[in-house]
């Protein structure tokens, strides 16, 4: 018999295609009743398939009483109450890797569109501007301060791609990382004062809400960009909007928001911000290798062995 698994979201066709195949899938998000689904299959259910987004909560859990894994198609679990699934002793997994190479280039790509006034320019054109005057002028990139906010897996591929671009790199996190050649700043204040563009890639959480406050903001300064791919409650957003409006920032690139898919009207406004629906990981590519590594994770599990990549 097929392991029954619990499918919270919609995640790329060909692994949903995968899980199919493997398992047998209960779809919550096409469900016309979620509760009644989940009340028809709780007692078979070993493992939940899910994206970092939706809330994985206590209560889902203890629904689920043969449940033995929750495995998230992403690389952040800070949506999975980690302490419930410890209680009964249920692996979590997540895709630690995969997104490291997309993430990093959007990340480059909002700071030269921030900077070039890339969205602007477009806009420009479209418009039939072009004819009537000339575009202002954007900000170079090469040779610039590149702060970074955790250095991780992606936070180190960022720092290879800026490299190329002849930044001079520095970065703050919990702990110096001993084998980096960059500027480690204890402080995030001292980091955001020493910075031209301010990269956010670091998890989500308590631990890091709103960790990008107004403080940072305004020693970023009204010159300095902030550049956000990790989670939207790491920025302040009224703060972020505050900051810009009084020009104590001089501009933002954001993937990411508190309340997606919903951002603050003031934001929509603002030429020198950069909005995307956080697609760090949007390419077929990536999208496809996040749902194999998910598929392998559950089938490692269900064939007796330990999981490819446990998040905790």
């Amino acid at each position: 018999m097929k392991p029954e698994i619990l499918v919270v979201d919609p995640w790329h066709p060909a692994t949903i295609e995968a899980l199919d195949r493997e398992f047998v899938t209960h779809k919550l998000w096409l469900a016309a009743d979620p509760k009644a689904l989940l009340a028809a299959c709780a007692e078979r259910v070993r493992a939940i398939a899910t994206s970092p987004f939706p809330r994985i909560d206590a209560a889902l859990i203890d629904a689920l009483p043969k449940l033995e894994i929750i495995c998230s198609f992403g690389v952040g679990v800070d949506a999975i109450d980690l302490a419930a699934a410890k209680r009964r002793s249920i692996i979590v997994t997540n895709a630690p890797n995969a997104m490291n190479d997309c993430v990093a280039d959007l990340t480059l790509g909002l700071i030269i569109a921030v900077s070039r006034r890339m969205c602007e320019g477009d806009r420009f054109v479209r418009a039939g501007q072009w004819p009537k005057g000339t575009l202002p002028m954007g900000r170079k990139v090469s040779g610039k301060r590149l702060g970074i906010i955790g250095m991780g897996r992606i936070g180190k591929v960022i720092a290879r791609r800026a490299a190329a671009f002849d930044m001079a790199i520095a970065y703050h996190c919990r702990h110096r990382v001993s084998e980096l050649p960059f500027t480690y700043y204890e402080r995030l204040v001292d980091l955001a004062r020493n910075s031209d563009f301010l990269v956010a890639i670091l998890p989500g959480g308590k631990e890091t809400l709103h960790l990008v406050d107004e403080e940072i903001m305004r020693a970023l300064g009204p010159m300095g960009i902030l550049i956000n791919v990790a989670r939207g409650s790491v920025v302040d957003e009224k703060a972020l909007v505050k900051c810009l409006q009084e020009g104590a920032l001089g501009g933002a690139a954001l993937d990411v928001f508190e309340k997606e898919p919903n951002v603050p009207e003031a934001l929509l406004a603002m030429d020198n911000v950069v909005l995307q629906p956080h697609i760090g990981s949007g390419t077929h590519e990536t999208r496809a290798a996040m749902g194999q590594l998910a598929v392998d994770n559950l089938l490692a599990h269900f064939a007796g062995g330990p999981p490819i990549t446990p998040a905790t």
